[in-house]
């Protein structure tokens, strides 16, 4: 998979997982996909690391799983980090 098919791959893979993930997330959508980039290439990362994933093909199911599972992950930790505004 090439380089803009895997940006493509992350950038969607964000908006799935800010979808996904309820409440507000501190950055906007722009921070969000940009986190679901960083997010599919933690998920293509272990993905590869732990189950030996083929990561070569863009419309495999394997390949989305891994990257929507990987940006979940990255919005979790971002949101712990960046903290949820509380409103009364």
């Amino acid at each position: 998979m090439g380089f803009f098919s895997f940006l493509i791959l992350g950038l969607i893979a964000g908006a799935i997982a800010k979808a996904i993930l309820p409440g507000k997330q501190a950055g906007g959508w722009f921070v969000t996909l940009l986190l679901g980039v960083v997010g599919a290439m933690l998920g293509g990362w272990l993905g590869g690391m732990l189950f030996n994933a083929n990561l070569e093909e863009f419309f495999s199911l394997q390949t989305w799983a891994l990257a929507i599972g990987g940006s979940v992950v990255v919005l979790l930790i971002w949101g712990l980090i960046s903290g949820r505004k509380k409103t009364d």
